[in-house]
């Protein structure tokens, strides 16, 4: 079988239910921006230490989540043959990993700096492809019916990012730096 199709010499890809568009495309740049945090994640995944190796298994439970999303944003909502597939019920799952993090930090009042410890950095970085991803299905669904379930998904998986990296520092022993110029923020 070979991979290549010819299709984007002329600067176009086909979506699920065979439609024809630019590469440059809305939706394409959406499940791209998915398909870009999902490789980087898969990248810190392998990056983890013996410290924060309990990581392992939800960073791939959430590549295998960004896979479900990606192929809903490269859904449209009407097609007849392929419905949304993304189960809502994983925002829940996230949002229990969210609470257990929180709980196991030390409370912050201020903003912080992104980083600390090499694995609290990337999982910033992979928070901040989260935000451009929404970004981008924000804009998307200002002009296509989407799955709105992704939509709160992607916006609650940047929550999770900022977790996780505040627990991977004090997994990793290292405190997490405050922004010096910031007010309290949070409550």
């Amino acid at each position: 079988m070979k991979i290549y199709t010819k299709t984007g010499d002329k600067g176009q890809t086909r979506i699920i239910g065979n439609q024809v568009v630019a590469k440059d495309d809305m939706r394409v740049n959406a499940y791209g921006s998915v398909d870009e945090l999902n490789s980087w994640v898969g990248y810190t995944a392998s990056q983890l230490t013996d410290k924060t190796a309990e990581l392992h298994a939800e960073l791939e439970e959430i590549q295998q989540l960004l896979f479900d999303v990606g192929t809903d944003l490269a859904t449209p909502a009407a097609d007849p043959k392929h419905g949304f597939i993304f189960n809502p019920a994983a925002t829940k799952w996230l949002e229990d990993k969210i609470d257990r993090y929180t709980e196991a930090v030390p409370a912050v009042q201020k903003f912080i700096l992104p980083g600390g410890s090499a694995m609290a950095g990337m999982l910033h970085v992979a928070r901040t492809i989260t935000r451009r991803a929404e970004r981008e299905v924000v804009s998307l669904q200002g002009i296509v019916e989407i799955n709105q379930d992704v939509l709160v998904f992607i916006n609650r998986l940047s929550d999770y990012f900022f977790a996780v990296a505040r627990y991977a520092n004090v997994l990793e022993g290292q405190d997490d730096i405050l922004y010096r110029n910031s007010r309290p923020v949070f409550r």
